[in-house]
C-alpha cells in the first residue's frame, strides 16, 4: 500500500508530497518554493520572507470570524541520517517511505515525519472543506534541525494571529507547555603531519550498530555514544602501544546521539596481535554496559594500508583525553515534572580535518543558569586539555510553562471528547522553535502537540499510522472550538 492511500488522505497525500522534495537542512529551496506555490495554487494568500519562512493565511470559515487567530506552525527541514549501506543522496533522492505495519518508515534513512507530518496537517488544515476554523496563519520555518534559522530571523509583527499550535511534538496524547533552550559549544586542537616510520601496519577501527537517535528526546535512554566509544578504545593505545592515528571521525549532526563512528591508526608490526586483542576486550565491556540500550553494537577491526602521514601525538592524546572527560549524557533530571531531563549535552560530532580536531556538542537545560554551569565545566575540560580554540553560539532560552490558559483549557477538553480520556500535560527536553518565536511574540499563548514519531533522526524514524488519523480529528476539533476574542 501507498502512503498516499493512508487516512486521512488529506493529510498522507501532503505529507507524500513532501518526501517526494529533497530537504535537508540549508538546502531546503525546492521545498519554499513548493509550498508557495502550493499556496497561491490554492488561492491563498502566501508569502515568503527574507530567511525563506512560509506564511500562508486563510480566512475564518462563516460563523467562526470572531474567533482568535491561530498560527498552525511546523518546519520544512528534515534531518539527513541514513545507514552505512545505504546510497540515498538528499540533495537528491526522494525519500523511499512505506507502510510497516502499523508504521509508516523510510528504506534505510529518515524519515522525515519530523516535520513534514506536522507540516502535512497544517496544509490539509487549510485545505480540507470540512474543518470549521477562525483566521488561520500557517508559518512553515527554515532550518529547524541545524540552527533554528527561520524561527531566529522571524520578525515580529508579520503574524497576526495570537495563539501558536506547534506541531512539532511526537508523543501523541501528550500536551507540551515548555521546552529547554540550547547553546552549541566548539573545541578545536591544532595539529601537525609526521611522515609514517618504517614497521607500522594500519587498522580501521569501525563501531557501528549504536541506536543513536535524538539529542533531546531520548538523551534519558542512556544510550551510547560512539565518539565516547572510539575514545576509550584509543586511550589505552596510545598510552600503552605507541599507536598513531591518521583520522578520526563521528556523528553528523549536532541534535543527534552519535552512532557510528571510525578510527584509522598505525599500529606497530609487533603489538599488532596484543593491540587487536585490547580493541575486543574495551568493546566487550562497552557491550555488556550497553547490553539493554545498544543490543545491536557492532565493532569492525579491518587492515588497511598504512597511511602516509599521521597525526600529531601529543595533541592527539591531549584531544582524546577532552572526549573522555567532557560530559555527555543527561546532567540533572527535573525535580518538577517527573522523567522530564533538565539539563543533558550532547557530544555529537568528531572530526579530523584542515590541521585539527574538532569536536561539537550541544547542551540544553529548561534552566539558564544549569545551562551557564555546564558550559563553564566544558569550558574548563578543553581549557585543562589545552584546546586551541573554544567557542560558544546559538544560545537561546526555553520556554517556560504557563499551565492556566484560555487556549490549554480548550485543548485539554476537546481532548477528552475525542479520546475518551484526560491528556497529559508535559514540558519537553527537546529544543521548540516556540522558545525563540515566543520571544518575539510575547503575548502568544503556545502549545504543542502531534502523532506519535519513533526514533527521530536515526535511520530507524517511524510515525504511528493510527495516531495521525486520531490526532488530525484532534486538530480539527480544537480549530472548531477557539476561544473567542
Amino acid at each position: 500500500m501507498s502512503i498516499k492511500d493512508l487516512e486521512p488522505k488529506v493529510v498522507w497525500k501532503n505529507f507524500h508530497a513532501l518526501t517526494q522534495i529533497p530537504r535537508p537542512s540549508k538546502h531546503e529551496g525546492k521545498v519554499i518554493a513548493y509550498l508557495y506555490e502550493w499556496g497561491k495554487s490554492h488561492g491563498f494568500d502566501t508569502l515568503r520572507d527574507e530567511t525563506g519562512n512560509i506564511i500562508i493565511r486563510v480566512p475564518a470559515t462563516p460563523g467562526l470570524e470572531d474567533r482568535r487567530g491561530v498560527i498552525l506552525q511546523g518546519h520544512m527541514d528534515m534531518v539527513p541520517q541514513k545507514t552505512s549501506d545505504s546510497d540515498h543522496n538528499f540533495l537528491t533522492d526522494p525519500i523511499k517511505a512505506y507502510v510497516d505495519g502499523d508504521w509508516v518508515t523510510a528504506d534505510r534513512t529518515t524519515l522525515g515525519a519530523d516535520n513534514g507530518i506536522g507540516v502535512a496537517m497544517a496544509l490539509a488544515a487549510l485545505e480540507d472543506p470540512s474543518v470549521q476554523h477562525g483566521p488561520v496563519e500557517v508559518l512553515v520555518t527554515y532550518d529547524e534541525e541545524t540552527g533554528m534559522t527561520g524561527a531566529n530571523e522571524l520578525r515580529p509583527g508579520v503574524l497576526k494571529g495570537d495563539i501558536l499550535i506547534n506541531l512539532d511534538s511526537e508523543e501523541e496524547g501528550e500536551l507540551c507547555v515548555g521546552c529547554a533552550g540550547g547553546l552549541d559549544v566548539s573545541a578545536s586542537f591544532k595539529y601537525l603531519k609526521y611522515k609514517t616510520p618504517a614497521g607500522y601496519k594500519g587498522l580501521k577501527v569501525t563501531v557501528k550498530g549504536l541506536q543513536g537517535g535524538h539529542s533531546g528526546m531520548d538523551i534519558s535512554l542512556y544510550r551510547a555514544n560512539a565518539n565516547k566509544v572510539l575514545a576509550r578504545i584509543l586511550l589505552p593505545l596510545l598510552e600503552k602501544f605507541g599507536v598513531k592515528v591518521v583520522s578520526l571521525s563521528g556523528g553528523s549532526l549536532r541534535n543527534a546521539i552519535p552512532y557510528e563512528g571510525e578510527a584509522e591508526i598505525l599500529v606497530p608490526e609487533r603489538g599488532l596481535a596484543d593491540v587487536k586483542s585490547l580493541i575486543g576486550c574495551i568493546f566487550d565491556d562497552v557491550k555488556t554496559e550497553f547490553a539493554e540500550s545498544d543490543p545491536s553494537a557492532a565493532l569492525y577491526v579491518d587492515d588497511v594500508p598504512a597511511a602516509p602521514k599521521y597525526l600529531q601525538g601529543s595533541v592527539v592524546l591531549r584531544a582524546v583525553k577532552a572526549i573522555i572527560a567532557c560530559p555527555s549524557g543527561v546532567i540533572r533530571m527535573s525535580r518538577t515534572m517527573e522523567g522530564l531531563t533538565e539539563t543533558s549535552i550532547n557530544l555529537a560530532i568528531v572530526r579530523t580535518e584542515r590541521g585539527r580536531i574538532r569536536i561539537h556538542s550541544l547542551m540544553r537545560s529548561a534552566v539558564d543558569s544549569a545551562k551557564g554551569d555546564l558550559a563553564e565545566r566544558v569550558r574548563c575540560v578543553f581549557d585543562l586539555a589545552g584546546a586551541d580554540e573554544i567557542s560558544f553560539e546559538g544560545g537561546y532560552s526555553g520556554w517556560a510553562p504557563k499551565l492556566d490558559t484560555p487556549m490549554n483549557k480548550v485543548m485539554m477538553e476537546q481532548f477528552e471528547k475525542v479520546y475518551g480520556r484526560p491528556m497529559k500535560i508535559m514540558a519537553t527536553h527537546g529544543g521548540l522553535e516556540c522558545a525563540i518565536m515566543g520571544a518575539k511574540y510575547p503575548a502568544w499563548e503556545m502549545v504543542s502537540v502531534g502523532p506519535t514519531i519513533k526514533y527521530p533522526h536515526s535511520p530507524d524514524e517511524r510515525v504511528n499510522i493510527a495516531s495521525v488519523a486520531r490526532t488530525w480529528e484532534y486538530l480539527k476539533a480544537v480549530l472548531a472550538n477557539v476561544p473567542k476574542r
